[in-house]
């Protein structure tokens, strides 16, 4: 089975995206660097994650290869923020996710690409 089924599919994702940007909108770490406007990051993220996850391919079908790293370059994203978006994410699957267990697996499968964003040291990013 696809971590994409096991932890609930489409609704499960969602739910995910559209309670965890708003925390992101909220931190004062992150919030600088996303769009005060959401709702295409929103719809992208959604894709994005279901396609990661091992859903259908929805971003690459729209949008080609996800080339992840090289469309976050042009933001300034230091260790200290790649844990704050983990953070954000924590508190988000606490609320979304009930199984312990399955927020452990969706936050150790995200830690890779959250930490692999990095691309600014701690000085340069303030």
């Amino acid at each position: 089975m696809e971590l994409y089924e096991y932890i609930g599919g489409e609704a499960t994702i969602r739910r995910i995206v559209e309670t965890f940007y708003p925390k992101v909108l909220a931190h004062p770490s992150l919030a600088p660097i996303f769009p005060e406007d959401i709702d295409s990051l929103v719809e992208k993220q959604y894709q994005f994650l279901t396609q990661f996850f091992g859903g259908p391919p929805l971003y690459t079908a729209e949008h080609g290869n996800p080339m992840m790293r090289a469309r976050h370059m042009p933001f300034p994203i230091t260790p200290s923020r790649a844990e704050a978006w983990l953070d954000c994410m924590r508190i988000t699957l606490e609320e979304v996710v009930p199984s312990k267990e399955t927020r452990a697996i969706i936050l150790e499968r995200l830690k890779g690409p959250a930490f692999f964003f990095v691309n600014t040291d701690e000085q340069e990013g303030q």
